[in-house]
């Protein structure tokens, strides 16, 4: 199929969409953005996925379609849209200026936290936070630990834990299997962090807190994983891209696990009724001790 949007000719995502319309109610779409093709990869997707196409990946893609108009398009566009679009995804890197480069990276990051907000189970976190009281009434505290950029999310969780009510501590994962194991004691929980939930370091001392009895509460960007397997709670904050020109370097999955673990701090949070002198007391300096006093 030649190209289209010439005079006389609708746009090809104009065609394309009118096909996938007439064959599936609906269900699947594409639309023009600034800078990419919105498309629907599957039906019960909520939102939409949102995927950036060449446009000879899509000329080939639209041709697939089209020859299929009138057959099962469920079972057939996935995997030639999955065959076609592998390796071909727009990047910021794609000639792009980094002004560009910015502005699609912004509109990712809204798209990739919007989808896990869509799939984020509620109940999960309210789970979480039971099994934190729960320890808490029994004497026990809260450990997070993570490795790599994990880590870093680790040690901001602990302070923000520790600053809305619940005393947090930092537990160094590779430590943990050098005698810093003794940190944790009986009825204390452990969050452990790892994106691809399948980190050695952070595995081996999960294993060894669980050979003590602790319980564990799992962030992965992999519902599969072995720490996923292994957690008593665990709290999805996968993302489908991690945003600029590689798709290696963590910055969408980052924004994903604080987007979580802020969650459950909220409703620990709201369990435990902070209140604005509680807070005061416990940040006493800066601007923010200033206006929790009302000053």
């Amino acid at each position: 199929m030649g190209k289209r949007g010439g005079h006389g000719e609708p746009p090809l995502h104009v065609a394309l969409s009118a096909s996938l319309d007439s064959t599936t109610g609906g269900q699947y779409s594409i639309k023009p953005l600034r800078w990419k093709i919105q498309m629907a990869m599957s039906r019960d997707q909520k939102p939409y996925k949102v995927v950036a196409v060449e446009s000879p990946a899509l000329e080939e893609l639209a041709d697939s379609v089209l020859k299929i108009a009138h057959a099962d398009v469920v079972a057939e566009v996935e995997p030639l849209a999955n065959e076609v679009l592998r390796g071909k995804a727009v990047t910021a890197g794609d000639n792009a200026s980094p002004a560009e480069s910015v502005e699609r990276f912004f509109d990712l990051i809204i798209e990739e936290l919007s989808a896990l907000r869509t799939r984020a189970e509620v109940d999960s976190i309210e789970r979480a936070a039971d099994l934190i009281l729960a320890c808490e009434s029994k004497g026990g505290r809260v450990h997070v630990t993570g490795i790599g950029k994990s880590e870093h999310i680790a040690r901001y969780v602990a302070s923000l834990l520790s600053s809305t009510g619940t005393p947090a501590y930092f537990l160094h994962a590779t430590e943990c299997i050098h005698g810093s194991a003794g940190q944790v004691c009986s009825n204390d929980v452990v969050i452990a962090i790892s994106n691809s939930g399948e980190t050695h370091e952070l595995l081996s001392a999960v294993e060894i807190l669980r050979e003590f009895g602790i319980k564990i509460v799992g962030v992965s960007g992999n519902r599969e994983s072995e720490l996923a397997r292994i957690a008593d709670v665990l709290l999805d904050a996968g993302v489908d891209n991690e945003g600029g020109a590689l798709n290696l370097v963590p910055r969408a999955s980052i924004l994903a696990k604080i987007y979580v673990l802020c969650s459950l701090s909220v409703a620990l949070e709201a369990h435990k009724g902070l209140t604005r002198e509680q807070y005061a007391r416990w940040h006493p300096g800066g601007a923010l001790g200033r206006l929790a006093r009302g000053e």
